[in-house]
């Protein structure tokens, strides 16, 4: 978009175009494009051992909160749109909407991919720790009813 044809046009457009940059400029494309020859998979389908073609860049620093709106490749990530969906619903840039709900799934060995799961604290865990020797007493029998 050349300068005279931003420049023509109500202060209502100017907002518009103002809020998708830099989403909008060649420059983004460009690195957009360089950065998916790169990276060309989903980084969050992968850790999760799975493999899907990713079509969104993200910023791993989110410019609203400073980040730098053209950082080079080690600030950027590829995902899925699912991924990049659940990634922004449950990052800072969600804002008022920004969802509490676990994340569903697990890693490749089997772990919950939510980390405040129970299944991460020391009782629960397949170690040999195993579960607290007094669980039978929180069973409840129909006589005890």
């Amino acid at each position: 978009m050349r300068s005279s044809a931003r420049c023509s046009g109500s202060p209502r457009n100017w907002i518009i175009i103002m809020a998708n940059w830099p989403y909008n400029t060649a420059r983004w494309q460009r690195l957009r494009l360089a950065h998916l020859a790169i990276e060309p998979e989903c980084r969050g389908c992968m850790e999760r051992g799975e493999l899907a073609p990713a079509n969104t860049v993200d910023h791993i620093h989110p410019i609203s909160e400073g980040g730098p709106a053209f950082p080079g490749h080690d600030g950027l990530a590829s995902y899925c749109p699912a991924c990049h969906s659940a990634k922004t619903a449950r990052g800072t840039e969600a804002g008022a909407v920004r969802s509490t709900r676990p994340r569903k799934g697990c890693n490749p060995d089997g772990t919950p991919l939510d980390p405040d799961h129970p299944w991460h604290e020391k009782s629960l865990r397949a170690d040999g720790s195993g579960p607290p020797w007094n669980l039978h007493n929180q069973l409840v029998s129909k006589g005890n009813l």
